[in-house]
């Protein structure tokens, strides 16, 4: 029995999940989606508090700037690329056999510095929050000052009485241990199973501690959150549930408005805006589409894609069970190369608080992820890991679309032909060449075969 139901009684009442357990790539377009004016009251939060939360990042620029040298060209501003992808949107629909619609883009915070990934995002602002709540409460800052002066002995000392934990598969832990470190914190990761070793090495070589599990990463967030409640001094960084995450990652929105205006792209109802988001326990994925939501509303339409063997978020908010519901409970075995986005189980916060907000829901096969990967190196020169290339065939799977979803909301064909679609992608530049070398190899290997 799953939830006290048969597996065949889940089919007969969620007909996709037969799709999913079989590991067959799935779509689903979301039925209770909301109008945005409605739906934002689900959150308990608001655009003065992501505004809040952009400010503290321009307060700690000077510091980044300091503690990070190659942040100094960008003055200390944590921020990725807006790059086109019109040549590889050209081969997917010749691929596909259909006509190119609208216009390809790549939010590439594959290139963030300090860790290379959307997690610089919501676990670098965690860190930061955290130490300026500390170090304002001791008077080692006063408002107004210069936070540069945190780059020195005398604020590491502080920050050394306290310590900092996580739980991740590998790129929040990344963020998490390298700020905390750099800033004096005693920093501890729990790494689940399919973390990479470089990820492992990386951290160790900052001065992380690395505890390391022969489970999943639910495990490892657990263990991090005991280890936290034994001390009154560890912050434990909550990746199901942290506020202060999310807002991070939603700072990205405002500033993906300001790139956008930059390009000439409009965003509005005639003009409108796909984001496609790769989304392990959700709040990455999350945090971006709340912030996006916040400044465009009804003109963005977010979608969520996972690998087929962790489908954990879509199986969540399909059935309303939400956090309560594991991928391992369906016989789903969580395993896929996309380490990033081996999660079991989906945070219960961003389920229920974006569950009128996003649009819809897909999974991608591990050997589709390898295929893209090799294909947008050769045709545009971009190098991402390959849980960053799980949004690249979302805008295929809209407007290939066959469940009513765009005649719901009115996305006429023109409208799509207006229509700018944005690839999130999340992480890949400080994947070792070598191993970068072989996902291409197996990547050139699939496409050969394809």
């Amino acid at each position: 029995m799953i939830h006290d139901k048969t597996l065949d009684q889940w089919q007969h009442s969620h007909p996709l999940i037969a799709d999913l357990v079989r590991l067959q790539p799935t779509t689903w377009f979301n039925p209770g989606l909301a109008p945005t004016a409605q739906a934002l009251g689900d959150v308990p939060l608001t655009l003065a508090d992501v505004d809040d939360a952009s400010a503290r990042l321009e307060r700690f620029a000077s510091y980044i700037a300091s503690a990070f040298p190659q942040t100094a060209v960008s003055k200390g501003i944590i921020e990725s690329p807006l790059l086109p992808l019109a040549q590889v949107q050209a081969a997917l629909c010749a691929e596909a056999q259909v006509p190119v619609q609208g216009a390809l883009w790549l939010k590439a915070d594959n290139l963030l510095p300090i860790s290379g990934s959307i997690k610089a995002r919501g676990g670098i602002y965690e860190v930061l929050k955290h130490a300026e709540d500390l170090a304002l409460a001791a008077g080692i800052l006063q408002p107004g000052d210069d936070y540069a002066s945190l780059d020195s002995d005398r604020a590491r000392a502080f920050f050394g009485q306290y310590s900092v934990a996580v739980g991740s598969t590998g790129n929040l832990g990344l963020s998490i241990g390298i700020m905390s470190a750099r800033l004096g914190f005693k920093a501890s990761v729990h790494m689940s199973a399919d973390a990479r070793q470089w990820k492992k090495d990386r951290l160790r070589s900052c001065g992380v501690e690395v505890i390391e599990y022969a489970s999943d990463y639910s495990v490892a967030v657990e263990q991090g959150r005991q280890q936290a409640e034994a001390d009154p001094r560890c912050h434990f960084v909550d990746d199901e549930n942290s506020i202060n995450l999310f807002l991070g990652y939603a700072v990205a929105a405002r500033r993906l408005q300001r790139q956008l205006e930059a390009a000439g792209i409009r965003v509005d109802a005639e003009h409108p805006l796909f984001v496609y988001l790769p989304c392990g326990v959700g709040g990455g994925p999350g945090g971006v589409a709340f912030g996006l939501k916040q400044i465009f509303a009804d003109a963005v339409h977010c979608v969520f894609a996972e690998p087929t063997h962790s489908p954990c978020m879509l199986l969540g908010v399909y059935t309303g069970l939400h956090e309560q519901v594991s991928v391992y409970d369906f016989g789903i075995d969580n395993r896929t190369a996309a380490d990033g986005l081996a999660v079991g189980r989906p945070s219960g916060f961003v389920g229920r608080s974006m569950q009128r907000l996003i649009d819809g829901y897909y999974t991608v096969p591990d050997e589709q992820l390898y295929r893209q990967l090799a294909q947008l190196e050769a045709i545009e020169g971009h190098r991402l890991e390959p849980s960053a290339l799980a949004g690249l065939p979302g805008f295929l799977r809209v407007t290939g679309e066959r469940q009513g979803y765009r005649q719901r909301l009115g996305l006429s064909a023109q409208r799509l032909a207006n229509a700018t679609h944005l690839v999130w992608g999340t992480g890949g530049s400080m994947v070792p060449d070598d191993e970068m070398q072989a996902y291409l190899a197996q990547g050139r290997t699939l496409l050969a075969g394809h």
